[in-house]
């Protein structure tokens, strides 16, 4: 069984296992800042770890962009509380967050 493969474009980071779309976070750009606002992993892929394989390389990927990380998802919020090392990249998601997601969205 191959690793999972993270790839990256079109505002949204996907993740593949075994050549199969297994999920993907979804973010907009907001100046210096990524707003992560949507993650979804397939039901068919649950429970192998495959939301942190994703949210990690995003992560990574952010920071090495030199960007920073809202993290409007709970998905994301969660990873940045357990790995405390991306804590610096994270800035609070407020009202132009907020209105920064809607109006990418409408």
């Amino acid at each position: 069984m191959s690793e999972p493969t993270v790839t990256h474009g079109n505002r949204q980071y996907q993740i593949t296992v075994e050549g199969e779309q297994a999920g993907f976070a979804d973010y907009v750009e907001n100046g210096d800042q990524r707003i992560f606002h949507h993650t979804v992993i397939d039901k068919a892929f649950g429970g192998r770890g495959l939301a942190s394989t994703l949210i990690g390389a995003a992560l990574a990927d952010t920071r090495a962009a030199g960007k920073r990380v809202v993290p409007a998802c709970s998905f994301v919020e969660g990873y940045i509380t357990k790995h405390p090392e991306f804590a610096d990249l994270a800035d609070p998601v407020t009202e132009q967050t907020e209105a920064a997601i809607h109006a990418e969205h409408h």
